[in-house]
């Protein structure tokens, strides 16, 4: 079997690459040049495709590099400082995964004869067994569960499963990296990528984005929409954010509750008022790995990376252009606008049934 691998220049890409290559497939290694600017955060720098071609070099593979760039600041910077100039909370990785990895990369693959594409993420693909009548693909979570990244890959469907290939899915990272000292890769110890690949940590997220727009100050209110303060940037504020809001007259911690950019203004509130009950997820940004859910389907949603999954019914809300509702088992910490929500089977809940995006 022909195999493109992605390689990052990190050891998880390494190892499955490495993988492959025991297994006696013919490998291919491809790195992606996303990022044109200046980067430190372990990802898209020319240090990683150094290490991705020695890599390449160690285990007796081709190596290319695909420049992506234009697509990336199309398809994934310009859409993050678009949502931020309209108050939502971005999640670029995600957006990253869909439109330049399993498609941009996806459809070159195919063009150039691959039978897979292969990445080092930390989830598997599973399949019911086709003579039994069901050959529906499955995402799972990776066997790792502090390192598993199904979350991010929540937006694969059907078409793109059935040509991908994780195969440090079933692998602790501790297993990943015994693995890469056992070969002698040059990233078996290199740290994991953190961040976002294009803020650097001089800059940070208000550096980067107002070199790309305005931002504006904005007063804070409580409840009642009595003064409780200001904020530089209401661009850069976040539903449920804790930090920089002070304290109500009662001593409590204040959090947001709701960002209005138009009106300049930034609601607080209790913990308590920051609790959500359920979530709408915007209909044009549903996904689904096999089918849509009928309404009434019991589910597990997660809304970050690694945030705690949590009980849920999926519903159809009362809106007319077909979104969707998750209602919570229980209030759960506030999901902002523009964050993913990844669904899980609730009777198998390793295995990822959806995703959306918070109206």
């Amino acid at each position: 079997m022909r195999v493109l691998v992605a390689m990052s220049g990190g050891v998880d890409s390494s190892v499955a690459a490495a993988l492959l290559v025991e297994r006696g497939h013919e490998v291919v290694g491809a790195t992606l040049k996303l990022w044109g600017g200046p980067s430190d955060s372990g990802c898209c720098s020319v240090a990683d495709v150094d290490d991705a071609h020695r890599v390449a070099q160690q285990l007796g593979i081709d190596h290319h590099v695909f420049n992506l760039t234009e697509e990336f600041d199309r398809h994934v910077v310009a859409p993050y400082v678009g949502e931020h100039a309209r108050g939502r909370t971005p999640n670029p990785c995600i957006e990253c995964n869909r439109s330049m990895k399993f498609d941009r990369l996806l459809g070159r693959s195919d063009r150039l004869g691959f039978d897979r594409l292969a990445t080092g993420h930390h989830a598997r693909v599973t399949r019911n067994d086709p003579r039994g009548g069901d050959s529906v693909w499955h995402l799972r979570r990776g066997a790792d569960a502090a390192k598993d990244q199904s979350y991010v890959l929540s937006m694969l469907g059907q078409d793109a499963l059935s040509r991908v290939e994780f195969p440090v899915g079933d692998m602790t990272k501790d297993e990943v990296r015994a693995h890469a000292h056992r070969l002698g890769l040059r990233t078996a110890a290199k740290p994991d990528s953190q961040d976002v690949c294009f803020i650097r940590d001089a800059e940070g997220r208000q550096g980067f984005l107002s070199g790309r727009m305005e931002l504006h100050a904005a007063d804070v209110v409580d409840s009642a929409g009595r003064p409780a303060g200001s904020v530089e940037a209401v661009e850069l504020v976040t539903v449920g954010q804790r930090r920089g809001m002070g304290h109500g007259t009662d001593g409590t911690r204040r959090y947001v509750t709701h960002v209005d950019v138009s009106a300049r203004r930034v609601t607080v509130g209790s913990a308590a008022d920051a609790m959500c009950s359920a979530v709408v997820l915007a209909a044009p940004s549903m996904t689904w790995v096999d089918r849509p859910l009928p309404a009434g389907t019991r589910a597990v949603a997660q809304v970050s990376a690694h945030g705690r999954p949590a009980g849920c019914t999926v519903e159809r809300s009362d809106t007319a252009n077909g979104d969707l509702l998750v209602r919570f088992d229980a209030p759960q910490r506030p999901v902002a606008p523009g964050q993913t929500v990844a669904l899980y089977d609730a009777r198998d809940p390793d295995a990822v049934i959806g995703a959306g995006i918070a109206a």
